[in-house]
């Protein structure tokens, strides 16, 4: 049975969320489709920008990304407290660029004259928008409605694009953070689709090497960032990409980033972490311990992963 997103998603336990999902079929509608003969990896460039233009708008940071050829990933950061801290005409100039807005809204925006009834109202449909511009489901959302309107425009077509709705699991810690971040921008090597991260074409990984200005969010020491240094990251990535790539039963690099040891991550489990990565997770991802707590406020007995997840 489906389980509610709403149950899925809770900002008490962790801001920091994974999201997935697939074309219909697993067709590959933004690869080559072998059906058509058709090359659609331009596709892959509006996800890209329409993944990093809603941070714009949103409250929601994306720390990481990757577009394959019949799916893409994110890691997103829900910024409760910035979204908390919008005046009112903020809130609706952000909704503003995403729906219009009603005509009681639309006249509080243009600043028109207004009775105390419908002064109230409108409050009450801005705190309304405020959540939503806080909310992973309305994110996603803007991001697949639009790809499906373009691409289904494109091929001259009626019908679903998307497999369902997207899949999220929640990052309870920052090992989940960091092990999610480096499964989602390995999967074009992965794939074989390329062979170092610089090469990775619609990652965050490579946006990151080759753009000095990037609206992902950052890594750093400040309370908002990624609690990582960048360049242990990149170092982190391109190690275990090459220990996986090299696919030798054990083999690791004689030396890892500091960061593993930092992070209290032995190296067998790191590795193990990234390729069954897909297959030990469900909908959370952390320690036993954090875990154990997300079950309590889903106010489940059991979550997929508390048995492989002991470090």
């Amino acid at each position: 049975m489906t389980t509610a997103r709403k149950q899925l998603i809770s900002l008490e336990d962790t801001p920091y969320y994974h999201c997935y999902v697939r074309c219909v079929r697993r067709a590959f509608l933004f690869g080559d489709d072998k059906y058509t003969g058709v090359n659609y990896d331009h596709r892959r460039e509006w996800i890209r920008e329409k993944v990093l233009s809603q941070t714009d708008v949103f409250a929601i940071d994306c720390c990481a990304y990757a577009v394959m050829s019949n799916h893409y990933h994110v890691v997103l950061f829900v910024d409760e407290q910035k979204a908390k801290e919008w005046d009112r005409r903020e809130v609706l100039r952000r909704w503003k660029q995403l729906y219009n807005l009603s005509y009681l809204t639309e006249k509080y925006y243009q600043k028109e004259p207004l009775t105390k009834a419908e002064l109230d109202a409108i409050y009450v449909n801005i705190e309304l928008y405020r959540e939503r511009l806080m909310d992973i489901s309305w994110y996603m959302r803007g991001i697949n409605e639009s790809i499906a309107r373009r691409s289904n425009a494109e091929d001259n077509c009626k019908g679903r694009f998307w497999d369902g709705r997207f899949k999220s699991q929640a990052l309870l810690d920052e090992q989940a953070v960091l092990t999610c971040m480096a499964y989602v921008d390995l999967n074009p090597i992965r794939a074989n689709m390329a062979q170092t991260p610089e090469e990775s074409d619609y990652t965050s990984v490579q946006e990151r090497i080759i753009s000095k200005k990037t609206k992902l969010k950052s890594f750093g020491n400040h309370e908002q960032d990624i609690p990582f240094a960048l360049d242990d990251y990149l170092s982190l990535v391109e190690t275990t990409g090459r220990a996986i790539i090299d696919d030798y039963k054990g083999h690791i690099p004689s030396k890892l980033p500091d960061i593993l040891q930092r992070m209290g991550l032995n190296n067998d489990t790191w590795l193990n972490q990234i390729k069954y990565f897909d297959k030990w997770y469900y909908k959370a991802i952390g320690t036993v311990d954090n875990l154990k707590k997300y079950c309590q406020a889903l106010k489940q007995k059991y979550i997929k992963g508390l048995p492989k997840v002991q470090l």
